[in-house]
Formats: C-alpha cells, sequence, structure tokens
C-alpha cells in the first residue's frame, strides 16, 4: 500500500508540546516498534533538526535514525532506506533539497520505497516535494512557484493559514496555470495519501484543516474538514 503523510505545518518541530500528529504517523506503519527514519536534507542537516527529532522519538515506541547526505550513514543509501518503514522529511528549502535528491539519486530510492510499502511523510518542504508543483520560499523573501517529484498528482500548499501570503499567492499561481490546481493544508493539517486518493485528513488543532484549489474561470476554494485527533 503506497501511503504518504503531507503535513502542513506541525510536528515536532513546530508543536513540541501536541504529540498527535507524529503519533498518527507512527501509527501508519501498523509496526508494533517501527523504524522511522528523518531525512533533515532541506534543512542542511540542522543539528538542532536532527536532535528536536531524536528527542521527541526516542520517547516513542519506534527505532528513530536518520539520513544525512552530507555524511552519509551507509554506502548503500537503497538498502538503508528500503529498511525502515516510515521515512519522515523535514522542512527547510525545497529546492535545495530536489538538487541534492537528484544527485544523489535519492528520489528516485524513496519512490521505490513508497511502492514497496514505505510510509513517507514530511512537514512544508516534507509536503510539497511529493507533488507535482507548489509554491515555496525557496528562493527568497518572495513565494515562487516550483516543480516537485511528482509522485502525487496536482498542486500542493503547506503554511496555508500559518503565513499570510501563501492563500493568496497560491490561488493566484493557479489562476494563471503557473502551478495545477491542488490542495492546501493549514498548520497543524496532515493529508494521508493511499495512492493518489486522499484517505484521511487529520489534525492537531480544532480549527485546522485542508482546502481544494481549483480555477474553472475562477478560483475555486472548497474546505475540507479534517479529523481532529485530540479530545472530542
Amino acid at each position: 500500500m503506497r501511503q504518504i503523510i503531507a503535513l502542513g505545518g506541525g510536528g515536532f518541530s513546530m508543536e513540541p508540546d501536541n504529540p498527535l500528529l507524529d503519533r498518527y504517523i507512527l501509527e501508519q506503519s501498523k509496526k508494533t516498534n517501527p523504524k522511522i527514519c528523518f531525512v533533515p536534507t532541506a534543512s542542511g542537516d540542522s543539528d538542532t533538526y536532527i536532535a528536536n527529532f531524536y528527542r521527541f522519538f526516542n520517547e516513542q515506541d519506534c527505532e528513530p535514525s536518520h539520513l544525512s547526505l552530507f555524511k552519509p550513514p551507509a554506502q548503500d543509501l537503497e538498502a538503508f532506506v528500503l529498511e525502515k518503514d516510515i521515512i519522515y522529511v523535514g522542512g527547510g528549502n525545497t529546492k535545495n533539497l530536489l538538487v541534492l535528491w537528484r544527485e544523489w539519486g535519492l528520489d528516485a530510492i524513496l519512490r521505490k520505497a513508497w511502492e514497496q510499502g514505505v510510509v513517507l511523510a514530511g512537514i512544508s518542504a516534507g509536503s510539497l516535494c511529493w507533488f507535482e508543483d507548489g509554491v515555496t520560499d525557496s528562493y527568497g523573501e518572495q513565494l515562487e512557484p516550483i516543480r516537485s517529484l511528482g509522485f502525487l498528482e496536482g498542486s500542493n500548499c503547506p503554511h496555508y493559514d500559518g503565513e499570510m501570503d501563501r492563500r493568496p499567492v497560491y490561488q493566484r499561481l493557479i489562476a494563471a496555470g503557473t502551478i495545477k490546481g491542488g490542495i492546501a493544508a493549514d498548520d497543524g493539517t496532515a493529508l494521508h495519501y493511499v495512492g493518489q486518493d486522499i484517505h484521511r485528513i487529520v489534525s492537531s488543532r480544532p480549527d485546522a484543516h485542508a482546502y481544494r484549489v481549483l480555477f474553472d474561470g475562477h478560483i475555486q476554494e472548497e474546505k475540507l474538514q479534517a479529523e481532529f485527533l485530540g479530545p472530542k
């Protein structure tokens, strides 16, 4: 079963005291002690980011590790990745992530992992990277379009409610035909795909949701209700 869990924002790096989304990711492997590997490429392998990953996941029922392309953990990256149950991609610069992954062949390895049932997950850049295209701040102060890996059809916009310019820029790019229509996610929202279909939308906050954004003569924004993972 091919699964991708794309977070608009949240998780251990943005909500360190709210474990709901990260625990949801762990549950999807259906393993009692899943092997979860953090890929911090987009942050330039930030030591703080990696430490925060271990700080959270060392307290969970799992086996955490991380994959650095600056200090590779193994000569055979494919074997290293394919023996994991979950790959969790961190946020940062999506452009740099894509360039490095393609140079190392990690994009092809991750597609193989996805097709073999390894759960792919990620936040921000780690969400956007799985789609055909989307909107990114990788190029500087302004938001710009970017072509991504295309595992999932359509475009993606993380931080839809968390950054003031995200919604208007995403809608403008779709209306102009620069990027495809797609799915935007608020901070605290996770899009859980099985194959090409959204299986479930979950959130760590009651007021966090996702939105389907299309252009058909005018912009259409459809709110997609998220299931709050906390106490009802």
